[in-house]
């Protein structure tokens, strides 16, 4: 079963960058969507930014013209470059592929404080 693994998180200053990149451990076929979601403490998951397979992408009106997300090369299956972060940026990330199924990756942490 194909597994989905994010990276790039961590500890950042508010006006800092990160770029959270995720990874598939095999082939996913008939994609048609990717994208990050996140979830801070005591709130729902919410979309932060969507790539279709026509590349046309979506993203939370919180996070425009901050973010951009990308479809990755090789490995990488697709990125998200986070610029002039908040601390209400602060949340558990995840990555998320739609094809046949759904992919879920476990999640990884930012943290923006001073």
């Amino acid at each position: 079963q194909v597994q989905l693994m994010e990276s790039g998180g961590g500890l950042v200053h508010p006006g800092g960058s990160l770029r959270l990149s995720c990874a598939a451990s095999g082939s996913i076929r008939s994609i048609y969507r990717m994208g990050w979601y996140r979830q801070a403490p005591g709130n729902q998951r919410e979309l932060v930014a969507t790539i279709s397979g026509g590349g046309g992408t979506d993203y939370a009106d919180s996070v425009k013209g901050r973010f951009t997300i990308s479809e990755g090369n090789n490995n990488e299956m697709v990125s998200l470059q986070m610029n002039s972060l908040t601390p209400e940026d602060t949340a558990l990330y995840y990555c998320n592929i739609q094809g046949r199924r759904e992919y879920w990756g476990p999640g990884i942490e930012v943290t923006v404080s001073s």
